[in-house]
């Protein structure tokens, strides 16, 4: 695809002029060389006629673009091509997509790495925040802060990762060779090879299948998130602390730490059956071995790699009492190994001690039960044992370097790397009782009982902080809260496994009664006997993806930060250390967004230095792919967390709310209004499955999890997932549930009783002082702005169309028309993104070449939605070219669900 690359880097179509005048050199080099690879691939594959093809398709988008040639005349050059062409067509598109967001990435590393010079902090750093909260707070108060830091990601299962397997660690070998090619310190030969080798792996790429042909299960699925921990995560968490330690004071490496391990990953991969029901009690028990194979076999690594680098003499600095006498202790209880160690490294007492604790940690994932150990802090003792005897000696920077390290990852990941979470629906819970009182349970009740005997058993072998807590979905009442203790006493009686039972809060009625199920749950003594045990800590989650589903993006947001304000003035007043876990998606219309500026957008008072959110599909990649781009994200969310939780942030977030209350009540009755008269429309389900690839998407086999409750076609949202909801609409280019029905709240809340018509009223004024001074308010907006910015009307007239429903098409369009006025004219810019001049570049850019695969995927979806009969090769070969197209939309967009 050289001439997209040439083309990028020269002529442009006019409303693109300024986003690749823009474009940075090195970026503009990268996507260059890899669209002329891919294009010399394509060429050398599918012949010369095919790469014309594709520039056919380029050309006539750009020219749409500009107006010069119609979004008609485009389809009909499209229908002219056979199938199988657009097939192959359609995967130029998308490896192409692959490249340029690989091309992004490193260039993100590199700016990263750049304005890293040691001569200033960087922007929402750790650094930064320890110096804002030293001048607020003062070191006192400052220290206790870090000291009840918590940030807990969740990783969890969710579908929303288009790509398979296979495809992604192709692009990760293609930018392994990347990287390579662009090290300033490699010469001529080094970067011939590495370009000889780029070509080699998208060659690869190119000829490796898009689409999966098997459904993962639900181990796959915790296979997959091991590679993020393998790459990224282990050798990342070191670094935040190391990071945060050097922010609070000087001399880190020289003193005792005065960061401690504030990071706890959790995972639903494995434990979450609310709906899918392939994840079992033996997958969850498998699901924790996976994890714990794969951290212990990391810890083995670090401890072997360390202990043969401590070459410490004991002539130069000899080893305390207590780790000879663990030394002696050894020799007594293993003597051939010890004897070995030592012959290996004589007079080495620090090193043979560090090699007979990686032994002890290979034993440990053997189950080799007589040198195993029993739990983490077995193992962190004798690390501490190691580091006081090189403090004793005086080897200070030894003690204080990468044994920390290695403290602080046994620290953060133990022996299950991350808390395995179960999830359940509440309803499967009240029937499991009902059914085990008149004696007469069913399997899935006994899965349940099975599922609190195997936390039991995880809870055994590696301690109860890899698997407690149980969240219920849809929690209506303490008593969904009580029917898990209930559970578990059935199954296990006394010997019941420790639980930390979490209420999901996720319609609208159910985020305004939140306070009041946590109220009856104080009065359960089960939760009672937890609270007094674990210090009154109480965890509650909240969805973002079915509240937005059900209220709309306005009206949701509001009701959240309400629920939010509500808890934690409930948890004051009843003496609760309150932890909210916010469950969002990637997609806007999930809750996405910039983690940071979601954190300093909560509600006064629900952070107190505590943050703990769900991180799902394909962002568990975006974020966690790179140790760079890991590093810059938990740093961010870190330094949002502790400058929400500061009194001065707090209250002028507070004041903020408070002013513009009624403000906000307009604009969320209003949206809600104006979602509800589309979404609960009689016939909109079916509309919505007609002009988007809903059914589809299911084929895709993006995960274990089915796309839909209950069969057949959706009769109503209830019957719908949010992810699919979501993802569904993305691919028709109207990303509906990011901004749907917030132009009508803005107008609502301009108008008075003399204003008509759908022009801003004198409210508008306040809507914009609201945007300047309320972090939530604006949070609303740009993320509305954002998901606008992603939205094409011509595309997705084209697509609204296929349902013939007229009404429906005009309604959405026109709510589309005025959200994107009054969003404008309420942030003050004259162009979506104006003052996001990054974003704004790579939309404008990848615009066009969205468009080829959306036109691609219309003529796939409007042949299967026609009343022509098609034989069955014709119906698989539209399915094949209709969801490659969505594979490709996903990457030219860069979100799914």
């Amino acid at each position: 695809m050289a001439a997209i690359a040439s083309q990028q880097a020269g002529r442009s179509p006019v409303e693109r002029h300024s986003a690749v005048s823009e474009m940075p050199d090195e970026l503009r080099a990268d996507v260059r060389m890899l669209g002329e690879l891919l294009g010399r691939v394509i060429a050398e594959d599918g012949g010369p006629d095919l790469l014309a093809d594709v520039e056919r398709l380029r050309k006539a988008v750009i020219a749409a673009r500009r107006r010069e040639m119609s979004v008609d005349e485009v389809a009909a050059m499209v229908a002219q091509w056979p199938i199988d062409r657009s097939v192959q067509i359609a995967r130029a598109f998308t490896c192409y997509f692959h490249l340029v967001n690989l091309a992004e990435e490193h260039y993100r590393i590199r700016i990263l790495r750049s304005r890293d010079t040691g001569e200033g902090e960087l922007p929402e750093s750790l650094a930064q925040a320890v110096r804002e909260l030293k001048n607020d707070l003062g070191g006192d108060e400052l220290a206790r802060l870090i000291a009840g830091l918590e940030f807990r990601p969740v990783l969890t299962a969710h579908p929303t990762e288009a790509r398979r397997r296979a495809i992604v660690t192709a692009i990760q070998r293609v930018s392994v060779q990347l990287a390579e090619y662009n090290a300033p310190d490699r010469g001529a030969n080094e970067r011939e090879e590495a370009h000889r080798r780029i070509l080699e792996e998208i060659d690869l790429l190119w000829r490796t299948a898009q689409l999966r042909h098997t459904k993962l299960d639900p181990l796959d699925e915790v296979r997959t998130a091991m590679s993020a921990f393998d790459e990224t995560l282990f050798r990342t968490v070191p670094r935040i602390y190391r990071s945060l330690d050097a922010a609070l004071a000087e001399g880190t490496g020289r003193r005792e730490p005065l960061a401690k391990a504030f990071i706890r990953y959790g995972s639903w991969i494995g434990g979450d059956r609310d709906g899918n029901p392939n994840v079992t009690a033996r997958v969850t028990r498998e699901a924790v071995l996976i994890q714990a194979e794969h951290v212990l076999t990391a810890l083995e690594n670090a401890a072997t790699r360390i202990g043969r680098t401590l070459t410490v003499s004991a002539q130069y600095s000899p080893p305390g009492k207590e780790l000879r006498d663990a030394l002696a202790a050894a020799t007594d209880d293993h003597p051939e190994l010890v004897a070995d160690l030592a012959k290996r490294s004589p007079r080495e007492p620090h090193r043979q001690w560090l090699l007979f604790v990686a032994a002890r940690i290979a034993a440990t994932r053997r189950r080799d039960l007589d040198l195993a150990y029993r739990s983490p802090d077995e193992l962190l003792r004798d690390l501490r044992i190691c580091q006081a005897s090189l403090l004793s000696t005086g080897a200070t920077r030894q003690a204080y370097g990468e044994i920390q390290h290695l403290i602080w990852q046994v620290e953060t990941f133990g022996f299950h790397l991350a808390e395995l979470e179960v999830r359940q629906h509440s309803q499967v819970h009240a029937q499991a009782l009902e059914e085990i009182k008149a004696g007469t349970p069913s399997e899935r009740t006994e899965e349940v009982l099975a599922t609190i005997r195997m936390i039991a058993w995880i809870q055994e072998r590696f301690g109860v902080e890899a698997c407690s807590r149980y969240v219920v979905s849809f929690t209506r009442s303490a008593d969904d809260i009580a029917a898990v203790y209930e559970l578990a006493e059935h199954a296990l009686g006394d010997r019941a496994p420790v639980l930390d039972v979490v209420p999901l809060f996720e319609s609208g009625e159910d985020l305004a009664n939140s306070a009041d199920v946590l109220s009856g749950m104080l009065r359960l003594p089960a939760v009672q006997k937890r609270l007094d045990a674990n210090g009154r800590r109480l965890e509650v989650m909240l969805g973002y993806s079915d509240s937005a589903k059900e209220l709309g993006p306005a009206a949701a947001t509001l009701k959240l930060y309400d629920a939010q304000a509500e808890l934690a003035r409930w948890a004051l007043a009843n003496d609760v250390r309150l932890t909210l876990f916010h469950g969002r998606g990637g997609a806007l219309g999930r809750g996405g967004g910039p983690a940071n500026r979601a954190v300093l957008a909560q509600a006064p008072g629900s952070v107190a230095g505590r943050f703990k959110v769900t991180e799902q599909g394909e962002v568990i990649f975006a974020r966690y792919g790179h140790p760079a781009i890991a590093l810059r994200h938990i740093e961010q969310v870190t330094n949002a967390v502790l400058l929400a939780s500061t009194p001065s942030v707090e209250a002028r977030t507070a004041d903020a709310a408070a002013r513009y209350r009624l403000l906000a009540e307009r604009v969320a009755a209003a949206s809600e209004r104006a979602y509800r008269s589309l979404a609960e429309a009689p016939g909109f389900p079916e509309w919505f499955g007609l002009v988007s690839p809903l059914e589809e998407i299911g084929s895709l086999r993006l995960g274990s999890r089915p796309a839909r409750r209950g069969l057949g076609a959706p009769r109503s949202l209830d019957d719908l997932r949010a992810i699919p909801w979501v993802f569904a609409w993305a691919q028709t280019r109207v990303n509906l549930p990011g901004w749907y029905g917030l132009g009508s709240g803005l107008l609502a809340a301009t108008r008075d009783d003399d204003t008509t018509g759908d022009e801003p009223g004198p409210g508008i004024e306040e809507l914009r002082r609201a945007y300047r001074e309320w972090p939530l308010f604006a949070s609303l907006l740009d993320n509305a702005e954002m998901s606008l910015a992603k939205t094409d009307r011509q595309i997705a007239a084209r697509y609204l169309t296929l349902g013939g429903r007229q009404d429906f098409t005009d309604q959405v369009l026109g709510e589309y028309d005025l959200t994107r006025k009054l969003v404008l004219a309420v942030t003050g810019h004259s162009r979506l993104l104006e003052s996001r001049r990054v974003l704004s570049r790579a939309v404008q850019l990848r615009d066009p070449y969205v468009d080829a695969l959306s036109h691609l995927q219309l003529r796939a979806l409007s042949a299967l939605r026609a009343e022509d009969a098609l034989s069955d090769d014709e119906r698989e070969r539209l399915e094949t070219l209709l969801l490659l197209s969505v594979n490709g939309v996903a990457a030219g967009l860069q979100n799914t669900g």
